[in-house]
């Protein structure tokens, strides 16, 4: 049987949704701030200069991951899906942004899921604390960065 693990996690961020969806739009600075992404590279670009296919390198459980996603931007700039195209490790690791206004002005609500399945079988519970940990380390260092990059503005 074929487990597929997902989980659903929500941060409050002190940028504005754009500000947000650029941040995650930026490929090629992930390694500068997620901090398990070692290098990202835009394979495939959209008429409008997006990445709809990004080749990823990320430490994951003590190695290292290759993995190529697809990019969806038909409900752009609230929400960003992507799904797996190739991967060493993984079979699944479909995903999505959803940018949302805060209740404060220039505050975004944003949700982050993932759906993971591994290629290598994982006893259930160290497979929910992986994603769990992915799930969770993405939303503070995305928020971080969107801060950041907000200040700046």
């Amino acid at each position: 049987m074929v487990m597929i693990e997902e989980a659903t996690e929500q941060v409050a961020v002190g940028a504005t949704p754009e500000a947000c969806f650029n941040v995650v739009v930026d490929f090629e600075r992930y390694p500068e701030w997620a901090l398990d992404v070692k290098r990202a590279e835009v394979l495939e670009r959209d008429e409008q200069g997006r990445g709809v296919q990004v080749s990823f390198q990320a430490a994951a459980m003590g190695h290292s991951a290759h993995y190529v996603l697809a990019y969806d931007y038909s409900q752009a700039p609230s929400r960003l899906v992507w799904t797996l195209k190739a991967g060493d490790i993984v079979r699944r690791l479909d995903g999505e942004y959803r940018f949302d206004a805060g209740a404060q002005p220039g505050t975004t609500e944003v949700t982050y899921r993932l759906a993971i399945e591994l290629a290598v079988p994982l006893p259930g519970f160290l497979k929910r604390r992986a994603e769990g940990k992915i799930v969770t380390t993405a939303l503070d260092e995305l928020k971080r960065r969107c801060e950041e990059v907000g200040l700046a503005d």
